[in-house]
């Protein structure tokens, strides 16, 4: 297979609306509070969470020491992109820490343990 004729197959399943559909989003204006700032936050992230991942991976594969400042400075800007999410969709941090422990203690009602993770209510 030539790489443009995989293009042209893996293209088939973009039906290329992105943009017609998130203005669609912001003209509803239901939602979401700053566009830029939730693009920020989701590229943000996913690149802080790779560096993270990037300084486990050395770890566990190259032999590296734990830097455990180096980590606490990675999660704080996990942190921070994760501030500009909620804030970007006008929710407040303390909401969506809330919302995720009911959702551990109805999956987890008695704490984790592997056979409540296998059979875990969603």
């Amino acid at each position: 297979m030539q790489i443009k004729e995989y293009q042209d197959l893996a293209m088939r399943t973009n039906d290329g609306k992105c943009t017609e559909r998130l203005n669609s989003e912001i003209e509803k204006g239901q939602g979401i509070v700053d566009v830029g700032g939730i693009i920020n936050a989701c590229l943000g992230l996913a690149g802080e969470v790779g560096e993270v991942n990037d300084m486990i991976k050395k770890i566990i594969f190259h032999g590296h020491q734990i830097e455990g400042d180096e980590i606490k400075k990675e999660i704080s800007d996990c942190m921070w992109y994760i501030a500009l999410m909620c804030e970007s969709f006008g929710f407040s941090m303390n909401e969506i820490a809330e919302i995720n422990i009911e959702k551990l203690k109805k999956r987890y009602p008695n704490g984790f343990s592997e056979q409540a993770s296998i059979n875990r209510v969603e």
